[in-house]
């Protein structure tokens, strides 16, 4: 037999199946096997919780109540476009546990051998772009500390493509920090994460706290007054708001195999996605 099924359903290539001369095959795009296939609900919940938790999406979160929601529409907002994106999140990434394939490997179902290229291109020009924005936006957090410890200095500094020249070298240590950590596999990422989630959301709450220092509570934040109402000035903006924050996560509907590949079972890709992308929600406001 070419493949083997575990008694929780999960398929393996058997030995010698995997096509190592293939030139639709490489170590990247293996199956993973299944004693590869850790990943817990808490892993999967971690993840979400790290990825949840970052500036961008903070900003994107603010955006809502610039526009004139009060809170209690912009956490409607995006919780909803949360769970629409989390049905074809969970219901793609099935094929991770089940048979251990990434996502250009799946896209072959639909658009054969070589037509998979292209999906799996676009999404990788995706990944570059958002790797960039992430990546700018740690390291002028970085450049922001130094510069607040050096009493400015970092900005007066000379420019390079309009820029100080700290806050280009703050960007590629940011990017060296994040190769280094992929760069040990995706197991190194599992653990990384398992201790990063209880800091980002330790973190979370001390920034919170500073925040709430800073503008003497919340009162003026969840007292606010929608600009906008329920009537016809909110739906104007309610649904452009929707696809905005449901296209914030809308690429991992589609590569979350990349992920899920390694779950230990379904229960725990989908309980952990189910716990963590909700998660996304908490973190915005």
């Amino acid at each position: 037999m070419a493949q083997s099924v575990d008694s929780s359903g999960r398929i393996e290539l058997a030995p010698g199946a995997f096509p190592a001369d293939s030139p639709f095959a490489n170590e990247d795009l293996r199956p993973v096997p299944v004693s590869e296939r850790k990943w817990t609900t808490y892993n999967f919940a971690a993840l979400w919780i790290s990825m949840a938790h970052c500036i961008p999406s903070w900003t994107l979160a603010s955006g809502l109540v610039a526009l004139g929601m009060d809170w209690k529409q912009a956490v409607f907002t995006i919780a909803l476009a949360n769970v629409i994106v989390l049905l074809p999140m969970l219901a793609t990434g099935h094929a991770g546990p089940k048979y251990g394939i990434p996502f250009p490997v799946l896209a072959r179902a639909s658009f054969g051998l070589c037509g998979a290229n292209i999906p799996a291109m676009i999404r990788a020009a995706v990944a570059c772009g958002w790797f960039g924005i992430q990546t700018w936006i740690g390291g002028s957090g970085i450049f922001a500390l130094g510069s607040k410890l050096t009493g400015g200095q970092w900005e007066t500094a000379g420019k390079i493509a309009g820029n100080p020249w700290p806050l280009w070298l703050c960007f590629l240590l940011f990017w060296a920090l994040q190769i280094a950590i992929i760069y040990r596999g995706m197991d190194f990422l599992r653990h990384f994460e398992n201790w990063a989630a209880p800091f980002v959301i330790v973190g979370a709450f001390v920034l919170l706290i500073w925040i709430a220092v800073k503008a003497d509570g919340f009162g003026a934040l969840l007292d606010q007054p929608s600009r906008l109402g329920w009537g016809a000035d909110f739906w104007p903006v309610f649904f452009p708001s929707l696809m905005g924050m449901i296209g914030f996560w809308a690429t991992l509907s589609l590569n979350i195999p990349d992920f899920t590949r390694f779950g230990a079972s379904q229960k725990a890709q989908t309980w952990g996605q189910s716990l963590g992308l909700p998660n996304a929600c908490e973190a915005h406001p």
